[in-house]
């Protein structure tokens, strides 16, 4: 069942997330920052237990970006990642986004869903605050890509 995230899923949140961190697939995420960004994240949750997660953030005027989007490795190839993103696509919708971008390692997933590759230099500056304080700054080989909704 995909949800809004709740307090209470911070731990495994973040769990699923350092579990690709540790492997260079994702960005770490600190408990810190999901706690202040936990209306953000949307959960799938099988028998109790959080087994995928995605957050929507909204970035600039009509711009939001999805983040943190992880899947169980024993849950992949099931539709979820999917279901995780239409989720947000859905939201960004409501809260009146007209883009919506990721920053990914894991380019062709997101081409799938209808994202095009777009330069990195494309996107606001607002967005890279968050990059100077990350563990790959300056040398980021994330790639980004754009859905116009």
């Amino acid at each position: 069942m995909i949800r809004k995230a709740k307090i209470s899923d911070i731990k495994q949140i973040q769990e699923l997330i350092a579990c690709f961190a540790r492997h260079d697939e994702m960005l770490p995420r600190s408990l810190n920052e999901l706690y202040e960004n936990i209306r953000d994240f949307w959960v799938y949750e099988d028998k109790g237990k959080v087994a995928g997660c995605a957050a929507l953030h909204i970035s600039w005027d009509d711009l939001a970006e999805i983040k943190s989007l992880a899947v169980a490795k024993n849950k992949q190839g099931k539709g979820i990642g999917r279901d995780l993103v239409v989720a947000c696509i859905a939201e960004a919708r409501v809260m009146g986004a007209k883009k919506v971008f990721v920053l990914t390692y894991k380019p062709e997933f997101f081409k799938k869903l209808g994202f095009k590759r777009i330069k990195q230099d494309a996107l606001p500056h607002k967005i890279w605050a968050e990059c100077i304080n990350c563990c790959k700054f300056p040398n980021c080989q994330e790639i980004a890509l754009l859905k116009i909704l």
